[in-house]
């Protein structure tokens, strides 16, 4: 089996979990955040900077290594992990949702999905089948079967329709998969926000026994409070002995959340995307270096973190970089947010360890958002 999940304790406060994930390329301690390296790379990062903040394990995406610079060249080079020389576990999306966001670029039917490049405009295909080949040339230590993300609002045939084509995708993608004994296939919940359709997928998808669980299609424009209600009544009925993953999932308040109704795994582009833009995520709250009150302040961004950039650079210096549009910026600012949530999932962990996960909550919360709002 290519991968395996150890439950070491379940909180007492909540439905939160600590674990291990042992993979070929390392054993990665949950609950986890993922750091997304959309392109073989996290924007902006080398991979010692990633190992140096103790990143366990870095997403990449299927769909944009299809299309540039392709699978089999990847393959022919030995693979993601020697491509791009990061020695540690990764995890590869299908590209279902970066197909779907295509919008009117694309065009769904039961083989699979034709659309065209965002690069360049030209006609491709991906099909279960083919999701799961360029995956199986990447070599990543979990996979994702291929699925359709059902847009929000969506009325019930139409999700109903969509998530019974994943579970009949899901199925093609196991049958296509060649190297279950070194990479793991992980299953996609779908159902948008309907319980009944939610519980059909999963119900469905547990009859094909994948080795870990995702819950896609949240974090498409729905309010927290309705994707905080969809977790508590999906995540339940995933086996405990498995990894859950919700996918697309990066402020601290849903990372928090997510933990408190069982969710073990995390990834999302916010924190380097919201660097480019100047904005950083600090145990006061959010700070946008670009304010003027920022011109003459020469602390550092964040007074309680250890991080590269808040031991050595001030709020003025990050301000000067970001106003003058130096490439630095995005790297210092990206150092800084990724180090913020791999260490907010760490005192996750403690938090856990200690039975104390909903009080951690109630403290973070009063300090990053300035409220406390329900759990």
């Amino acid at each position: 089996m290519a991968i395996r999940y150890e439950l070491i304790k379940e909180c007492k406060q909540s439905g939160a979990r600590l674990g291990r994930l042992h993979t070929p390329h390392g054993v990665i301690n949950t609950p986890i955040f993922m750091p997304v390296g959309t392109a073989a790379t996290v924007k902006a990062m080398t991979p010692e900077e990633l190992k140096e903040m103790d990143a366990e394990i870095i997403l990449s995406n299927t769909y944009h290594l299809f299309l540039r610079p392709g699978h089999e060249l990847i393959e022919k080079a030995g693979g993601l992990h020697k491509f791009m020389n990061w020695d540690r576990p990764i995890l590869t999306d299908s590209g279902g949702f970066q197909v779907f966001s295509l919008g009117d670029l694309r065009k769904i039917t039961e083989e699979g999905v034709e659309f065209r490049s965002h690069i360049d405009g030209s006609k491709q295909f991906l099909s279960p089948e083919k999701a799961t080949e360029v995956q199986n040339a990447l070599g990543s230590d979990i996979m994702m079967a291929f699925d359709e993300c059902a847009p929000y609002p969506a009325d019930y045939d139409y999700v109903k329709n969509s998530l019974e084509r994943t579970t009949r995708w899901a199925k093609r993608c196991k049958d296509a998969h060649k190297n279950p004994d070194t990479q793991a296939l992980f299953g996609i919940v779908q159902g948008g926000m309907y319980k009944d359709l939610r519980e059909q997928s999963v119900r469905e998808l547990l009859e094909l026994d994948f080795p870990g669980y995702s819950v896609g299609g949240l974090s498409v424009g729905e309010p927290k409070d309705l994707m905080n209600e969809v977790l508590e009544y999906t995540v339940p009925l995933l086996p405990k002995d498995k990894p859950r993953y919700l996918m697309g999932v990066g402020s601290p308040d849903a990372l928090i959340d997510g933990v408190i109704r069982g969710i073990d795994m995390f990834d999302c582009v916010l924190p380097t995307r919201i660097a480019r833009n100047g904005q950083c995520m600090t145990s006061q709250g959010k700070v946008v270096i670009k304010h003027a009150k920022y011109r003459e302040d020469f602390t550092p961004l964040d007074p309680e973190c250890d991080c590269y950039t808040c031991k050595n650079y001030t709020k003025a210096y990050l301000r000067h970089l970001y106003k003058a549009n130096e490439i630095l910026s995005a790297r210092l600012l990206s150092t800084h947010n990724l180090h913020f949530l791999i260490s907010l999932m760490k005192d996750v962990r403690q938090a856990i360890m200690d039975d104390r996960l909903l009080d951690f909550r109630e403290e973070f919360f009063k300090k990053y958002y300035g409220d406390i709002k329900p759990v």
